[in-house]
């Protein structure tokens, strides 16, 4: 029985790959900072609580990790921790600077101070592309981060490119285009459309206020992308891999499926509120998959249009539950 360790498990990525390894037969262990005191939420809604080891790391201490991965000794290591909203990076740059980018380096060392054979996988971010003028982003296109949180990415991509080359070890990034699930917290916008459509669907007044409704984004399925994050690791050489749908949409578009889908017309209940903009933003995102299609032999399923529909259909049912 192979065993994976997941920084990150509590996350929506996180436990859609706990369920994903389970399934696989793997023992999975989970990290948190303080194992003893987290709710775990996203594992509960999946049902997987109780099937997962949970550790207590800090990522950013480097004694922290050792101890972890010189007890647990992983075949394979997800890292998906860290500060994930582009938005909030902006409010606490050093935060997420630490967590992602420091936190990165002492999975690395520590793998390369043991001699440890596991295999890294790293979740690297289509935000480190920056704004690229409408072109396809792939593996080679050029990084140009425009937020603390891709400045952060972008350092954690190119410090397990090092570690690979200089080291020899099997690290690779998954460099993922938007993905998204019922599991999303409601900070980010694609789960604040979703609940404020289906709230206003069941009677509320309210009006959803919401930032640039111009930008344009590859959205796709978590639940689908967290099998390619695994089979990333499943090749015989470390490499980089964009994982994305190849299509993109513009945030009026995503909005506009919301409200379809309960009948309604988006323009009555939207509005744009300049407070909500960012101080730097990437006007659209674009990927080509064409990599992780034939090496990986991955391609998402689910478009922008289906993921929309699951999350609604999903949050239409949560709210019934609870009035009932």
């Amino acid at each position: 029985m192979k065993k994976a360790l997941i920084s990150g498990i509590s996350g929506q990525d996180g436990a859609y790959l706990a369920k994903f390894l389970l399934e696989k037969g793997y023992e999975v262990f989970g990290t948190s900072r303080d194992a003893q005191v987290s709710s775990f939420i996203n594992l509960k809604r999946l049902g997987i609580h109780g099937l997962t080891t949970m550790e207590s790391m800090a990522l950013t201490d480097f004694r922290s990790v050792l101890q972890t991965i010189t007890k647990i000794k992983p075949d394979e290591i997800y890292n998906l921790a860290g500060q994930t909203s582009v938005g909030l990076s902006f409010q606490q740059p050093v935060e997420t600077l630490e967590s992602i980018s420091v936190g990165t380096l002492n999975l690395l060392e520590v793998l390369r101070f043991t001699g440890s054979s596991a295999k890294l996988y790293n979740a690297s971010s289509s935000e480190c592309f920056g704004n690229i003028n409408g072109d396809c982003a792939d593996e080679n296109t050029p990084f140009r981060p425009r937020s603390p949180y891709a400045v952060a990415k972008a350092a954690a991509f190119w410090e397990v490119a090092n570690y690979r080359e200089a080291y020899s070890l099997f690290a690779a990034s998954g460099i993922l285009f938007n993905h998204e699930s019922p599991l999303r917290p409601e900070r980010f916008v694609t789960k604040k459309i979703i609940a404020a459509a289906s709230r206003i669907a069941q009677g509320s007044k309210e009006t959803l206020y919401l930032g640039n409704l111009d930008i344009q984004r590859d959205w796709g399925w978590a639940p689908e992308y967290v099998e390619a994050m695994w089979l990333i690791l499943q090749q015989e050489n470390p490499e980089d891999f964009v994982i994305a749908t190849g299509e993109t949409y513009s945030l009026s578009h995503f909005v506009d499926a919301a409200f379809s889908t309960v009948q309604l017309e988006w323009r009555d209940h939207v509005v744009a509120d300049d407070s909500l903009l960012r101080p730097s933003d990437l006007m659209v995102s674009r990927a080509n998959p064409q990599k992780a299609k034939n090496q990986l032999r991955w391609k998402a399923s689910k478009q922008m249009h289906e993921v929309v529909a699951l999350m609604m259909n999903d949050e239409l049912s949560r709210l019934k539950q609870q009035q009932t």
